[in-house]
């Protein structure tokens, strides 16, 4: 039919009676609006309904229908193009277009989910693109939930603590205040609506009541109780007592329990000690600070000589640097250094890459960067994977001695502590000296004590004496 009404087109015998009939035996009540033939190109337009414009009918391909129509065929499905391109590009619009939802973003490779830590803005507060208003704490960062476009938040629909995925709905927004103000009273009425039962139900309710209860007394026995549960390991097991309260373990804390645990399960540690004069490392200091401020724009701390030294001493004892992988030592011909930064949320270990390519500076700049982040909860998943031996500064906390737990999948991490004047012997003489000990915790598996030894005495010399670093002895 299709074919034929074409050929009348094309051969300019074509007229609106005769394109109306033909469509009435398509589908009848289709009218036909106007129907146009030029010499240089061959268009047909019908309105169907107000619905769509066809273009070319020896084209249309109806949706559910085959290419070749047959007389059976009585009706024709058309979809229009502009509703097909307006629910494709509305990927988190619902109901009018009005309401945007705001979800959980990609999180990182080996991070599945986390928990929804706590909301920063309430219901009926304005935002704007890409400003926070939830926060996702996992097992390593804690990552915003953003409003994908101005308007207000019109409500949520994840709790505070529930567990969550990347793309979960967290909050509705409303592009306009209009959504939120309409919603208000109809969620107010429905609810009331909701929780005050009709009298005709409320007496229709009553009457069977007791006879519902009388029956399933007599019908049911008395079920023994069942024996008590037992208590697993993970359960609670002290009572409760007055001025305690007992708090869950956020995600990250519970990360990083469980790794130390399995890195005291795993590794065979040993520590070594010893200690270092501060006097030439912080005479170079005073000497250089406000050079080194006024030339980098940024303050020389003790940090940036200890990492120069430690890749001296992993240059010199590589096997500190490698790991244990099932029967194979994987040898790393890269330095990356981890730098344990304590937060108010629990430990990160921020990665400084390549600190063998570094000069004091740009060491400096990087561990300012990543401790900023880390305290301010900016800093990124990649950021801290990685790392091939790891720094442990307690001293800024005053600790004076220690034994550091490795950081798997490293095989040894350095403990630094607070700086204390000693009585020293120098040159036969005794005198105060600004001492620090240092420890080296290694994987006994793989690192012997000769290396340990070795590598903590390097570094010990290189910061007792730092023109060790320029001339390579």
């Amino acid at each position: 039919m299709l074919g034929a009404l074409r050929r009348k087109v094309a051969s300019g015998r074509s007229s609106a009676s005769i394109l109306g009939k033909s469509l009435q035996a398509i589908r009848p009540g289709v009218s036909a609006s106007r129907v146009s033939s030029n010499a240089g190109e061959e268009m047909l337009s019908v309105q169907l309904r107000g619905i769509a414009h066809v273009r070319n009918f020896s084209h249309l391909v109806l949706p559910g229908c085959s290419a070749g129509l047959t007389k059976t065929r009585d009706a024709i499905c058309i979809i229009q193009p502009e509703a097909i391109m307006q629910t494709s590009c509305r990927a988190f619009s619902s109901g009018d277009g009005d309401l945007v939802d705001a979800v959980v973003p990609f999180m990182g490779e080996s991070i599945s989910d986390g928990t929804l830590a706590t909301f920063l803005k309430k219901p009926g507060d304005r935002v704007k693109a890409d400003e926070p208003i939830a926060q996702i704490e996992t097992d390593k960062v804690t990552i915003d939930v953003v409003s994908p476009q101005d308007g207000v938040i019109q409500e949520y629909v994840a709790k505070e603590g529930e567990t969550v995925e990347p793309g979960t709905r967290v909050a509705v927004i409303s592009k306009s205040a209009e959504g939120v103000a309409a919603a208000a009273p109809t969620e107010k009425k429905s609810e009331k609506a909701a929780s005050e039962p009709s009298p005709a139900e409320a007496v229709k309710e009553d009457k069977p009541k007791a006879k519902v209860e009388a029956s399933a007394a007599a019908a049911k026995p008395k079920a023994p109780s069942p024996p008590p549960p037992k208590r697993t390991a993970s359960e609670p097991v002290l009572p409760p007592k007055e001025r305690e309260r007992r708090v869950p373990m956020t995600r990250l804390r519970k990360r990083v329990a469980t790794r130390l645990k399995d890195s005291q399960n795993t590794f065979a540690m040993l520590t070594t000690f010893n200690e270092v004069d501060m006097t030439n490392l912080m005479k170079l200091r005073s000497d250089y600070k406000d050079a080194f401020v006024e030339k980098h724009g940024v303050k020389l701390g003790f940090m940036s000589g200890f990492v120069k030294a430690t890749v001296s001493a992993l240059q010199h004892q590589p096997i500190v640097n490698a790991v244990i992988d099932g029967d194979d030592i994987i040898y790393r011909d890269y330095i990356d250094i981890s730098i344990a930064v304590g937060t108010s949320k629990g430990l990160v270990v921020p990665v400084v890459r390549d600190a063998d390519k570094m000069n004091f500076a740009e060491i400096e700049k990087t561990i300012n960067n990543l401790a900023k982040k880390a305290n301010d909860g900016t800093i990124s998943i990649d950021e801290m994977a990685g790392g091939s031996f790891t720094i442990s500064n307690g001293g800024v906390y005053g600790s004076l001695l220690s034994t550091p737990i490795i950081n798997p999948p490293q095989s040894a991490i350095l403990g630094m502590h607070s700086i204390v004047s000693r009585p020293m012997v120098v040159g036969g003489t005794v005198l105060p000296r600004p001492m620090m000990y240092i420890a080296l915790t290694y994987d006994h598996r793989l690192i012997d004590g000769r290396e340990a030894v070795f590598f903590l005495r390097r570094i010990k010399d290189v910061v007792e004496d730092p023109c060790r670093l320029l001339l390579d002895v």
